[in-house]
């Protein structure tokens, strides 16, 4: 197990604690981070997409002329394609974009991910995410003590007091707050920095080891 650091609000090393290698030290599996990805971005898509086929098109179903005689193309409804106002061919339809990916492989791509913000020194530890008061200012002052100005993701656990946190960065767009239940991959992938709380950190070790 490494030792790393832990800072203070302030940036300020306060202690040292060993993180887990099999969560945090791992190689990373570049395939299982991309495989993770895609699966949530495909997930986003709402899929509600749709044309009007021919039996949703208004209109008449008569023959527009008769079959001979006229010199024109044959035709047989002015619904068809070829109408203008007609149905649209082949177009997009109600649909599932959900791309299903083993829990092997899910838990593999978490450690990948934490492991590979680890070798960058992209991963920081900070001892809480307590703040007396919900206040924007405190949040930009955390950010700058860091030198973190792009996207920075923080971890807490579900068992600290980070609600004064939480909403206290909700106004600020290049800094977010989740909890380790429900930490993903594309967040990690996402962020330039990631921080956990102490607590997140050794709680990250234990369910995901």
């Amino acid at each position: 197990m490494a030792k790393v650091d832990v800072y203070d609000q302030e940036a300020k090393v306060v202690k040292s604690i060993e993180l887990a290698d099999e969560v945090f030290g791992i190689e990373p599996n570049e395939q299982a981070i991309y495989d993770a990805v895609l699966a949530y971005q495909a997930g986003l898509r709402q899929g509600t997409h749709a044309t009007l086929t021919r039996s949703f098109v208004s209109g008449t179903g008569k023959k527009p002329y008769r079959q001979k005689g006229t010199g024109r193309a044959r035709q047989g409804s002015t619904r068809a394609t070829q109408w203008r106002g007609g149905a649209i061919a082949f177009g997009p339809q109600p649909r599932k974009y959900n791309l299903k990916t083993n829990r092997k492989v899910r838990r593999l791509a978490l450690r990948s991910a934490l492991s590979e913000k680890n070798q960058e020194n992209n991963l920081t530890l900070i001892e809480n995410l307590n703040f007396d008061e919900i206040k924007t200012k405190t949040a930009v002052k955390l950010l700058e003590a860091f030198g973190f100005d792009r996207k920075t993701l923080f971890v807490a656990d579900v068992s600290e007091d980070f609600d004064n946190a939480y909403v206290s960065m909700r106004n600020i767009p290049n800094a977010m707050v989740v909890t380790v239940n429900s930490l993903n991959v594309y967040d990690i992938v996402n962020a330039d920095k990631v921080v956990f709380t102490e607590t997140a950190a050794l709680k990250a070790g234990e369910e995901l080891a």
